[in-house]
């Protein structure tokens, strides 16, 4: 059975987008950087909502074409152009860099999935996610808290029906005051 893993950055208000979808509040470095391409590196399978992927595939197939893109920019967009992707949505038609469309039954196709044998599936995009964490699909949180409060926006988590226990298995500071914790689902 797979390892399903939510992670995202996040403001330290606890909103993954401020108002308006903005992204710029996050402080980046070069290792916080790293850390997410090694994590891309290693991820089987990727499960992405609409908007998420709009943001991911409208970028990365062609950031390591880029004027001045760094040797970081240039190994994450082939890892991520390399990296499975599965892209949940019902409102577009065709998804492109080594990904497949599913139009049906969200929670129902991640059950599927987790039930197959494979490496650990990356799940991202708030609607995506908040649907798998009420299915209590989620096996691991990974909150990647930049120190910016942004007042509002896209929260990384939703309202549950029930309580979600977890356990703080790691604990990771990044230059700039980044703050990555990650914990399991307990059941």
């Amino acid at each position: 059975m797979r390892n399903l893993t939510f992670a995202m950055n996040l403001s330290l208000d606890g909103y993954i987008a401020a108002p308006g979808d903005g992204l710029g509040w996050g402080v980046s470095s070069d290792e916080l950087f790293q850390w997410w391409s090694d994590r891309v590196g290693s991820t089987d399978l990727a499960l992405y909502g609409r908007k998420l992927w709009e943001t991911m595939s409208s970028h990365w197939p062609t950031a390591d074409q880029q004027p001045g893109a760094t040797p970081a920019q240039i190994e994450y967009a082939g890892r991520w152009r390399e990296m499975p992707k599965v892209v949940f949505s019902s409102t577009i038609s065709t998804v492109d860099w080594n990904a497949r469309l599913v139009t049906y039954d969200a929670v129902a196709e991640i059950t599927r999935l987790k039930a197959d044998d494979g490496g650990r599936m990356d799940i991202g995009g708030a609607t995506l996610a908040s649907a798998a964490m009420r299915a209590g699909l989620i096996d691991e949180y990974v909150l990647v808290t930049h120190p910016v409060l942004v007042g509002g926006g896209t929260p990384f988590f939703t309202a549950l029906d029930n309580w979600v226990n977890l356990s703080l298995v790691e604990i990771r500071t990044f230059p700039n005051d980044v703050v990555v914790a990650r914990y399991e689902t307990r059941r």
